[in-house]
């Protein structure tokens, strides 16, 4: 199949929710997610749709409720995930989850581990919020951090990992908050070699 990257929309939760597709439906899948001050185009010219779909993934990137192309909802973020991932047919995804992003991640990673193949929390938010729930998590995990992070510190990467059973821990030397944009290429080996460990 052609790696091509598709615009779809898919209604979740009463809203008309953007996303970029690219890859074969019967790959292995990987939902990108995204932090505020970005958007699911943030993936397309980071190159990681076309890059992971021609490694043999399928790669979706989605705009959340209220960001780039998508309308808002009154579902709530601890719910939003799962409806996403039904509506879109997606098997057992890794979820990328920079930023803002964890406060839609961290709900469907302890509450619908069954239906999440793996996890790569990018500096995310809501950590806090889930702290003690933390040591739940079963599904492969990979935290990713910029050791340049200002919004937050590098210091919160350990914790969280030493938090997951058996999470990986990447630190990107140097990266600020989205550290995928500061070395995009390691990036992408990276989290091509997790989703591979994965299945």
């Amino acid at each position: 199949m052609s790696n091509t990257i598709e615009e779809t929309r898919v209604e979740v939760g009463g809203a008309s929710i953007v996303a970029l597709v690219a890859g074969s439906p019967d790959a292995p899948a990987l939902l990108l997610l995204h932090g505020a001050r970005f958007s699911s185009e943030t993936w397309r010219e980071l190159g990681t749709l076309e890059h992971l779909a021609s490694a043999g993934l399928r790669v979706v990137a989605v705009d959340l409720p209220g960001y780039g192309g998508s309308t808002s909802t009154e579902l709530e973020a601890s719910v939003f995930l799962e409806q996403l991932v039904g509506a879109m047919s997606l098997e057992r995804p890794v979820v990328v989850a920079p930023s803002m992003s964890g406060t839609f991640a961290f709900p469907f990673v302890l509450d619908h581990g069954a239906s999440c193949g793996g996890f790569v929390p990018v500096a995310p938010a809501a950590v806090a919020r889930y702290a003690e729930r933390l040591g739940e998590i079963r599904v492969p995990t990979l935290v990713l951090w910029g050791t340049a992070d200002s919004v937050f510190p590098v210091a919160g990467a350990e914790s969280l990992a030493a938090a997951i059973p058996d999470a990986e821990l990447m630190l990107l030397e140097g990266a600020p908050h989205p550290a995928y944009l500061d070395q995009p290429d390691l990036f992408h080996e990276r989290l091509l070699e997790f989703v591979r460990s994965t299945r």
